[in-house]
């Protein structure tokens, strides 16, 4: 009969022997106590015991789950909704009382680009001279020179293409971009820029800045048709009392066009035809009140068509919806014989 021990890594075969052999071979065999602490010194994972229900509690069947109708984590709603509230005591909005821009407060985009706008507005832009040298496609042409200021200061009169480009180009698309933000007008169409001029007002820089500042921009346009201003009279209708039985007579405006009843600006509906219109008049706030924008608007009709100088009075010059410092300037410039025209 054969016997057998068995023993952590396998089961080893022992043959059979008498009491002797037994005893002597297990005293050979004993092994040190803490090499035997060493293997059995583990503590054996406890299997748990099945347990059988009973007869008398019924087993209930296993019912399989539903598949799960969401196809990715994202698809599944939230467990729990929580809403938010924020008090702001203070808008985050800012308007500058400098250029009237608003932006955001906090918001790292708008403020780089009120603190660029800002300066332009306040002190105008930079001008060099090499560049309407390498840039001969812009066809600059320069209209007066040694213009006379109310504060004593010359400076030089030049004409750009409307559509050109380049560095030109660009300088003129920032430039353009700052008087669209700061009259709160839309940007000028490419139609409408293929047709037209700029005219800029260059004074000297001081010694710490290169080249020329833009002190004045006026951009002026080919148009067809333009509309008369209305007199105050027209505006105003007759006094003449109407009997209360008749009909209510309709007002004087009724028969006008408005364009800003602020200012109580109507023209008349007739289209007349007019050659010259000026959609952009800007000035920065450092160089306003010395007769910048008067000196541009002269060189503008005196040489927008070639070898024919256009008169305001005569209604030969329109304006486009001007704002409350357009109109006083409209009416100074052009005696009262200046057209308005839709942009």
């Amino acid at each position: 009969m054969r016997t057998y021990t068995t023993s952590r890594s396998s089961r080893v075969p022992l043959r059979s022997s008498s009491p002797s052999d037994l005893s002597s071979q297990e005293h050979s065999r004993k092994r040190p106590l803490s090499e035997r602490l060493a293997f059995h010194n583990i503590p054996q994972p406890l299997k748990r015991a099945r347990t059988t229900a009973s007869r008398s509690t019924p087993i209930s069947k296993h019912k399989p789950k539903p598949k799960h109708k969401y196809k990715s984590k994202e698809d599944r709603p939230p467990k729990g909704l929580t809403q938010l509230h924020f008090t702001i005591d203070s808008s985050i909005l800012r308007t500058c009382s400098l250029c009237d821009l608003t932006y955001t407060k906090g918001a790292p985009e708008d403020e780089t680009l009120h603190t660029s706008h800002c300066a332009r507005v306040q002190r105008g832009m930079q001008w060099r001279r090499d560049e309407e040298r390498s840039s001969p496609e812009a066809q600059v042409s320069e209209i007066a020179t040694g213009v006379k200021l109310k504060d004593g200061k010359s400076g030089r009169i030049i004409s750009v293409n409307a559509d050109a480009g380049g560095k030109i180009g660009s300088k003129l698309a920032t430039l353009l971009q700052t008087i669209s933000l700061h009259l709160s007008s839309p940007p000028l169409t490419r139609d409408v820029l293929r047709v037209s001029k700029v005219y800029l007002f260059l004074l000297p820089s001081e010694k710490s800045l290169p080249g020329e500042t833009i002190a004045g921009c006026v951009i002026a346009t080919h148009i067809s048709t333009a509309m008369a201003i209305a007199s105050p009279a027209e505006v105003q209708g007759p006094a003449a009392e109407t009997p209360s039985d008749t009909k209510p007579v309709q007002p004087a405006t009724a028969r006008l066009v408005s364009v800003d009843t602020n200012s109580s600006l109507f023209c008349r509906p007739e289209p007349l035809s007019t050659p010259m219109g000026i959609p952009r008049v800007f000035v920065p706030s450092a160089y306003q009140r010395r007769g910048i924008a008067l000196r541009l608007l002269d060189a503008a009709a005196a040489s927008f068509v070639h070898g024919c100088p256009l008169k305001p009075c005569r209604g030969e010059v329109a304006f486009t919806q001007p704002t409350a410092s357009g109109k006083a300037l409209m009416e100074k410039w052009g005696g009262g014989g200046v057209r308005i025209y839709q942009e």
